[in-house]
């Protein structure tokens, strides 16, 4: 297990830090990083995992994290992406616990903080697959390889491929699967520490405690079950020190036949077999929990798993993992999506990017051959473990065991980037140690490398702090993804600039004519700009490429109402709640249309659905209060209203509609008070402060009715009605002032 000092270490031309030192280096070199995403907002995904995600609100009961996936949807939905990472889920609720609401500034330092504690901790990981396993009297481990750990741990802190997982806070996810991952491995080692209380090869306690640890960093993002992977490979090579190269020719020759005794006296079989225990009773648990199977995917989402041969998917999966590996190696083409035609599909054998597939593999082939048959022992494990660590934890992202939600996604690479920096720092200390009279020169290119690093971060992470400067930037990554198209002018129109979203949007469509969330968008905003012919044509057609799209339909809805359509209109209705049933906002503009049809008490029924399943929606309330104060049903109306505040206590418009229904019911004392109180909450509301007056004009308050007639005017000078009741005041105050002898 301990192996002597790894010859080309001294070469790399670092200093020699202590280990407290280096950690501290490393976590420094992390947060230097990162630091400037710590006040960025939501962003992207975020939106949904934190922002609606009821899950992490106080008054969503506990147990639900375990019931529903990592964005807050029941497991047992078909609509579930299955992502079931409660662990995670449970550090967003403790930071919305902690910061009192959804502050942001909470969930990106903790982002940041575990990156650096990661980063740290790879020192550990890298000393250990490069200088081997030993431990001094005290029980910690010996670094016998401290400048090339250090080396690589710096390039693992500051890889900008890296941006994702910290700045976006839905990398958490990764970030604490990373950590449980270290954990797990380092746990495993110490199964191996003969201070340990075990049997005579390993300890059997530990290495439970490294299942238990697996599982939670299962929890935490599926990949986390692939540290099995890295900690047999370690187990093979490093503790029981097999040649793989030698065992197999042994196999496929058989000569000098195995000698299994040995391999039994190791308890190699018996760990093994432990570790297959856990990880099938971790997927058996993992598939149960998922209850309706795996998640469905649509072409758009993972293209190349949809072409039409084996061939064509083969190969497209392959420029997949060349495009992964080409951003470990230049992490300055980043995109926050690249689904969508960010990247087309390779349909024949003459396209050029095939060049790309023959390299990725004839590199892979040459380390593997490396790794494998290398005369170096050193060489041969270092190549080995590094390879190990760079693939095992991207097989869950590769296609080949199941279809994933995704193109490419850099999230992903956050593991496997540790593989490719002890790769790159073994590459280092070679050269440096072939190379001798370069040394310079390859220390000013390290130094560089690191800055370009460095500098990448700040900028890719500062790209991340808004949803604004991040889709922009994608324009100039994947001008043909629809996607990127389609986000720049959703956060256009939530920021009010309606002109600019709609080229947008138009672009989306265009780049993929059947993308029927743009369609629907573009529809809603050629619907405030009275352009109701098109935004039929756009929504119309989106429902007919997607039939269950219950928000086209119910906006498809509001545009055949508007064109007076009004049996289209509420067939459109119908349809949005046949596919989605609990759809509150659809019931609430089904009771404006049937309202607008003087069908009152079907009205009334559709807004009281709305309240049924959204107790908080305030319009359908006040709009049933309205309606019922309008037909003269003022008890009902009352009763109606009062619910309505018991329920939504600060509720200017509430009061407002109650308080004029109390008016005609001549509570005026009453109705006083909710005009008081409305208006404390919304002191400019010029109704407010006119039909205040009206009820002290009926209740011969005669000064106060002239008062808030007299700021309801300054405040809407045409407001109707207004004046001439005002006017109307003023002769009679005129009158009792000069009354007629």
């Amino acid at each position: 297990m301990a192996l002597s000092e790894v010859y080309w270490d001294h070469q790399i031309p670092i200093p020699k830090l202590a280990p407290v030192q280096a950690k501290v280096t490393v976590a420094l070199v992390a947060l230097l990083c990162f630091m400037n995403s710590y006040d960025g907002e939501f962003v992207f995904d975020d939106s949904e995992a934190i922002v609606n995600n009821k899950d992490l609100k106080p008054a969503t009961p506990l147990n639900n994290i375990w019931s529903n996936d990592f964005w807050g949807s029941n497991l047992s939905s078909n609509s579930s992406h299955k992502s079931y990472r409660p662990l995670t889920v449970l550090t967003f609720r403790l930071n919305y616990l902690l910061a009192g609401g959804l502050h942001p500034v909470g969930f990106h330092v903790l982002n940041i903080i575990l990156h650096a504690v990661i980063s740290a901790l790879m020192i550990d990981v890298f000393a250990i697959l490069i200088g081997g396993l030993s431990y001094d009297e005290k029980g910690s481990i010996l670094n016998h390889a401290p400048k090339t750990s250090l080396l690589a741990a710096l390039l693992f802190a500051a890889h900008p491929v890296h941006t994702e997982s910290v700045a976006g806070v839905v990398g958490r996810a990764d970030l604490l699967c990373a950590l449980f991952f270290q954990l797990s491995f380092l746990t495993y080692c110490k199964a191996f520490n003969r201070g340990s209380d075990r049997d005579d090869s390993f300890s059997v306690r530990w290495v439970v405690v490294s299942l238990l640890l697996c599982a939670a960093a299962m929890l935490c993002k599926e990949q986390g079950i692939t540290v099995l992977g890295v900690n047999a490979a370690f187990d093979v090579l490093l503790i029981c020190n097999v040649n793989v190269y030698e065992l197999s020719q042994r196999l496929l020759l058989r000569k000098n036949p195995l000698n299994v005794s040995a391999i039994l006296r190791t308890g190699l079989p018996t760990r093994l077999a432990l570790m297959g225990l856990g990880g099938l009773s971790m997927l058996y648990a993992r598939w149960r929990i998922m209850g309706t199977g795996p998640p469905a995917f649509t072409e758009v989402d993972n293209p190349a798993s949809f072409a039409e041969n084996i061939f064509l998917r083969i190969v497209n999966y392959n420029y997949y993992y060349s495009l992964n590996a080409w951003l470990l190696l230049c992490p300055w083409w980043s995109c926050f999506d690249w689904s969508m035609g960010c990247v087309p599909l390779i349909k024949s054998a003459t396209d050029w990017r095939m060049a790309w597939l023959l390299l990725l593999w004839c590199v892979l082939i040459g380390l593997i051959s490396q790794a494998l048959c290398s005369q170096d022992s050193q060489r041969r494990r270092t190549l080995t473990l590094g390879l190990v660590l760079l693939v095992v934890p991207f097989l869950p992202a590769c296609n080949i065991f199941f279809r994933v939600g995704f193109v490419i996604a850099e999230r992903v690479l956050y593991l496997s980037s540790a593989g490719y920096c002890l790769l790159l720092a073994y590459s280092m200390g070679h050269c440096c140690c072939r190379w001798s009279n370069c040394r310079k020169p390859l220390c000013v290119s390290l130094l560089a490398l690191l800055c370009v690093y460095v500098a990448r971060c700040a900028l890719r992470s500062h790209q991340w702090r808004s949803e604004k400067s991040l889709f922009t930037s994608a324009l100039s990554v994947c001008p043909l993804n629809a996607k990127v198209h389609y986000n720049v002018g959703k956060n256009l129109a939530d920021r009010g600039n309606a002109t600019a979203a709609i080229a947008y949007y138009r672009e989306a469509v265009r780049l993929h004519p059947t993308y029927v969330h743009a369609m629907n968008n573009l529809g809603n905003i050629l619907k405030e700009r009275n352009e109701l012919i098109e935004a039929e044509q756009l929504l119309s057609k989106a429902v007919s490429i997607q039939p269950d799209f219950a928000a086209a339909w119910m906006n498809l809805g509001i545009v055949q109402n508007s064109l007076q359509k009004f049996e289209e209109a509420e067939q459109s209705y119908w349809n949005a709640i046949r596919f989605r049933k609990k759809y509150p906002d659809c019931y609430y503009n089904l009771g404006r249309l049937y309202a607008d049809l003087n069908r009152h008490i079907d009205a009334l029924n559709a807004w009281r659905n709305a309240t049924v399943l959204k107790p908080d929606h305030s319009l359908a309330w006040n709009n049933m209060v309205i309606l019922l104060d309008n037909t003269g049903n003022l008890g009902q109306a009352e009763l109606i209203g009062r619910e309505a505040l018991r329920l939504l206590p600060n509720d200017h418009t509430i009061m407002f509609s109650l308080a004029n229904v109390l008016g005609k019911l001549q509570k005026y004392k009453e109705s006083e008070g909710f005009f008081l109180h409305a208006l404390r909450i919304n002191p400019n509301s010029a109704s407010c402060h006119g039909n205040l007056a009206v009820l002290y004009h009926r209740w011969g308050k005669l000064e106060l009715a002239k008062k808030h007639y007299e700021l309801s005017l300054k405040l809407d000078p045409e407001a109707p009605g207004t004046r001439d009741n005002y006017n109307m005041l003023r002769r009679k105050l005129d009158h009792l002032k000069h009354p007629t002898p």
